[in-house]
């Protein structure tokens, strides 16, 4: 309540001022404030031709005052922070350094008022219309109270401290450099037109944390940040950079200003309960210190920090104490600098030299822990809510006092520690920024493009927005070689973190270990941690701590989303088949090629197992068996028919058409084997021809035959003269057929032949070799002609299998084509619901069987005869000719056979 009462008055008291401002200059009322800020700090202004204001923080806090409704009074502040207070110092010795330069400034010299902020928005807002106004004047004038030009500040020490001096200092283009203040929102120009910094902003910051992040394969990280400025606008582009990285943030909590048991209480809860293990924070060492705390108390460990520029290297962290609870902590820090002289002039300090230096007596007494003779300073004071809700009143006034004879040697604090001067030297970069505008301003060294419209200023009466444009280009070397230039937001052109880690050396004190750089200029940025980096963890297995919502998915899975949750909590969903996912962590599985499928893991791409009807396999091996065996008997009957080729029952019915017939059945049982082995384009197109041909002049062959006996029983059964067939005729009729099969499968060949193919639609882990047959119309029309050929054989010897024949050859004919229909008819439903291999197989035994069925059917019975009953294989038994017709004598297929070869043309007469 006390609070926002303070922060009414103030900005009624701006208001009011700026009221008063906007009266007419001619108005006869002269205004005078009623009382003046209560300021600490140190002034030098005397034979200077001009005074740079600092703000430092050289405390961290205000004392509340009563909540009563009296008139509010400017606050008096504890907490001495000698951090701040070195920071101060380092102001002063530049600025003497750079007095004693004749290559800056030559001709003049500057002077310097500092004011205490108090690490605190109200005093900053004092402080800032301290220096418009003097605390004398109602309207800016530009000068201090001690009458000299007020040409630029340095400052405020903390990003909210320079949003709340920024906006009334920016209403006047007062140029302000900032050292350590890092919020991005002071990029804004429109807001803060006059503000430039030696840090980089916190959009480098930020991008920075999310690039170590991902080089470490965290996505699953907490964030902690301060409630004011600094920690919002922090959080809110490190948010910004995490989603753009898809990585995930799983809370963001505050750390109160004013301390609040509930809002503390939720941060530490979402540490406890969280299952993220790297947190970032977002703070000030000062707004940090009792979260610390708080983690001590809850003996919250196994946690790794991120740290930001503000409290990696701050001492009043990194005490051994903590170690255990924030240890490893990793974060960025400003480069790390040496600079000279310096030791020397903060070692140069004793409140015996100025009784009136309150601060330099509170250093001390706080150092020494006693009390300066005849001082009533008070230091060691603590306002603050302890962490049981009660309300600490502390003067901690030692009884004992200072001879003013301690050592500062014997101190170890920060105020002295020059071992780490980072936000120290970029204090020094921020004093001589001013230093070289002034300079330039003095030379009138205007940039190219505003040279012919900036009329030259003089020191000191210029106006402060005339000292904006020489900070336009300008760009100087420091001390220690480091470049500094500022691009049209006010921020460092190109600049590096040093990357550190928290390790305890052999003292037990904690150490900074730097273990890396992240460099960027403009919009390059580059992380660079070497490998034969010793980083600490603070974890049970002392090893890169790991931080997910969800394991990461392993090979063989992919993401799935989990409807309402960030996308780093997923679940691990496995591949389908023929999906797979290599690496872990991926969000889509990769299809595999036309020729892998996945593995049984899902985990990799193997090739398809390959299948045809092979020469090695079982099945094949016994196919080809039987080919040869096939081949083997046709040939076995050939030799019979060649030795006994001038006997009876070979010259029987044509003896030329059964060579035919046998060599027909050879290419066919031979033609088998081309559909065995790996498929290739000429076996494709080989086998199928073979096949027709074979069958062709196979059934074309049988054809002649069983007209001959349909011809013999027509004559048996008819009354008139018939004329019977010449030889000529049927060997015609197989030259006729085979030439048009020929001509069928030419075209056939020619116009859409077959191919090999590669089946990968049947079976998705297998790839059939097989042959797509082409035109089906084509296939159709020569198989459907073997089909025709078959029908004639068939009806043809069905009709004659009635001839008295000793040897019923009609009828052999007769069972061999009902074999090779039922064969062929029970081929096609077996086919049709086989797959790969199998009806490779299937068509295979039925041109096996047709081809064993033909050749036994009408060759076997009669080598039975030729072998084993020779006796039988006579003119008189098997039938031979019959020079005269007698009704009573019955013809038979032998006779007619022989009466037919005997003379060209037989004429058989009816009585």
């Amino acid at each position: 309540m006390a609070s926002r009462k303070r922060c009414l008055a103030m900005g009624l008291t701006v208001l009011l001022w700026v009221g008063i401002h906007a009266q007419s200059e001619d108005t006869e009322q002269k205004c005078r404030l009623l009382r003046k800020f209560n300021l600490t700090g140190y002034v030098e202004a005397e034979n200077h031709s001009f005074v740079i204001g600092g703000l430092f923080p050289i405390h961290s806090r205000t004392i509340p005052t009563n909540d009563s409704d009296e008139e509010p009074v400017s606050a008096m502040c504890e907490g001495f922070n000698f951090r701040g207070f070195r920071w101060m110092k380092t102001m002063i010795h530049t600025i003497k350094e750079i007095n004693e330069r004749t290559d800056i400034l030559p001709n003049h010299t500057m002077g310097y008022q500092i004011f205490d902020t108090c690490f605190s928005i109200s005093k900053s807002m004092e402080t800032a219309l301290t220096f418009l106004t003097g605390q004398e004047e109602y309207k800016p004038q530009f000068r201090t109270s001690t009458g000299k030009y007020l040409v630029g500040i340095i400052g405020a020490g903390g990003s909210s401290l320079s949003v709340a001096s920024s906006r009334i200092l920016g209403l006047y283009y007062m140029c302000q450099v900032g050292y350590f203040s890092s919020c991005s929102i002071l990029s804004d120009k429109f807001q803060f037109p006059s503000y430039f910094r030696t840090i980089p902003s916190d959009k480098v910051q930020s991008e920075a944390m999310v690039t170590l992040i991902k080089h470490f394969g965290w996505v699953w990280v907490g964030a902690i940040a301060a409630d004011d400025d600094y920690g919002k606008y922090g959080v809110k582009s490190f948010r910004e950079k995490m989603e753009s990285a898809n990585l995930c943030v799983a809370f963001s909590e505050t750390i109160p200003k004013v301390y609040s048991n509930e809002k503390m209480q939720n941060a530490i809860k979402a540490v406890k309960s969280s299952t993220a293990k790297v947190i970032v924070l977002f703070t000030t060492d000062i707004d940090l210190s009792p979260f610390v705390l708080e983690m001590v108390h809850h003996n919250i460990t196994d946690r790794t920090w991120i740290a930001s520029e503000a409290w990696i290297t701050s001492a009043l962290i990194a005490k051994p104490e903590y170690f255990p609870y924030f240890g490893g902590t990793i974060g960025f820090a400003a480069p790390r600098s040496v600079i000279p002289g310096l030791k020397e002039f903060l070692y140069d300090i004793h409140p015996s030299k100025d009784p009136t230096d309150v601060l330099t007596i509170e250093f001390w007494q706080t150092a020494f822990n006693c009390t300066w003779p005849n001082s009533s300073v008070p230091y060691n004071v603590d306002h603050r809510v302890n962490m049981t809700g009660k309300k600490d009143r502390l003067y901690d006034m030692s009884d004992q006092l200072c001879t003013g004879e301690e050592k500062l040697e014997d101190l170890k604090n920060t105020y002295l520690d020059v071992s780490q001067l980072r936000i120290t030297n970029n204090v020094k970069q921020a004093v001589y920024a001013m230093a070289y505008a002034l300079d330039r301003l003095s030379r009138c060294d205007l940039p190219e493009s505003d040279m012919a419209n900036v009329p030259c200023s003089k020191i000191p009466t210029f106006e402060p927005r005339e000292l904006l444009i020489y900070f336009k280009n300008m760009e100087f070397t420091t001390h220690d070689g480091t470049k500094i230039g500022f691009d049209s937001s006010g921020d460092m052109e190109s600049g590096y973190y040093d990357i550190l880690n928290w390790q305890l050396d052999n003292a037990g004190e904690i150490t900074f270990v730097k273990v890396g750089e992240y460099k960027f200029k403009n919009t390059k940025q580059e992380l660079v941690i070497p490998k034969n980096s010793t980083l600490f963890w603070n974890t049970e297995s002392s090893r890169l701590p790991d931080s997910v919502c969800t394991k990461v998915c392993a090979p063989g899975t992919r993401k799935g989303i989990r409807q309402g949750q960030p996308i780093c909590c997923f679940d691990c969903i496995p591949c389908a088949d023929g999906y797979v996912s290599e690496k872990p962590g991926q969000r889509e599985c990769d299809p595999c090629g036309e020729d892998d499928w996945s593995n049984a893991q899902k985990s990799k791409c193997v090739p398809k197992e390959v299948e045809f009807l092979a020469y090695e396999e079982a099945l094949g091996f016994t196919l080809v068996i039987l080919s040869i065996i096939g081949a083997l008997v046709i040939l076995a009957v050939t030799v019979v028919y060649v030795i006994y080729r001038h006997t009876p029952l070979v010259n029987a019915n044509d003896r030329e058409l059964s060579f035919l017939i046998q060599v027909s059945l050879l290419i066919t049982v031979l033609s088998s084997m081309l559909f065995i082995g790996k498929p290739q384009h000429w076996t494709c197109m080989a086998r199928q021809v073979t096949l027709a041909l074979g069958f062709c002049l196979c059934l074309s062959s049988i054809l002649g035959k069983t007209i001959s006996l349909f011809f013999a029983y027509r004559i048996s059964k008819s009354k008139t003269r018939l004329i019977s067939m010449h030889p000529i005729l049927r060997k015609l009729i197989v030259l006729i057929c085979v030439v048009g099969e020929i001509g069928a499968c030419a075209a056939y060949l020619v116009l859409d032949p077959p191919r090999m193919l590669k089946n990968i639609e049947i079976q998705n882990v297998k790839i059939i070799f097989e042959c797509s047959e082409g035109s089906i119309e084509f296939l159709c029309s020569i198989f459907g002609f073997d089909v025709l050929l078959a029908l004639l054989c068939f009806l043809t010897t069905f009709v004659a299998r009635q001839l008295p024949d000793n040897y019923y050859e009609g009828k052999c004919i007769t069972f061999g084509m009902l074999v090779f229909f039922i064969v062929w008819i029970s081929f096609v439903p077996a086919y049709l619901s086989t797959k790969g291999k199998f009806k490779v197989a299937v068509e295979i035994f039925a041109i096996l069987a047709s081809s064993y069925g033909l050749l036994g059917c009408i060759f076997l019975p009669k080598c039975f005869i030729i072998l084993l009953r020779p006796k039988r294989n006579t003119d008189e038994t098997v039938g031979g000719r019959v020079p005269t017709v007698d009704r009573s004598i019955q013809l038979t297929s032998a006779s007619v056979s022989s009466e037919l070869n005997a003379t060209t043309v037989s004429t058989v007469l009816d009585e």
